[in-house]
């Protein structure tokens, strides 16, 4: 297994934990993930392809649903705030 891969079972690894934790750390801790989840799925992309770089960037995307569904609100109704 190469690093890329392990960096991104070891992201995932945590996803899981901060997961399982209380709520409170759940948004700081997702605006951590993000930041460090973007480097690893391009890693992965680059060491390994397109095929298996959109799989980790699919994992991340189910870990993360919620930022993404709060991003995707944004982007439809700019202007309207939350």
């Amino acid at each position: 297994m190469t690093h890329a891969l392990l960096a991104a079972c070891l992201w995932a690894l945590i996803a899981t934990v901060i997961a399982l934790g209380p709520r409170r750390f759940h948004w700081p801790a997702a605006w951590a993930l993000i930041a460090t989840g973007v480097p690893i799925v391009g890693w992965v992309t680059w060491q390994h392809g397109a095929v298996l770089g959109f799989l980790v960037l699919a994992g991340g995307m189910s870990v993360l649903r919620w930022p993404l569904r709060y991003m995707l609100r944004a982007l439809r109704n700019p202007g309207q705030g939350d």
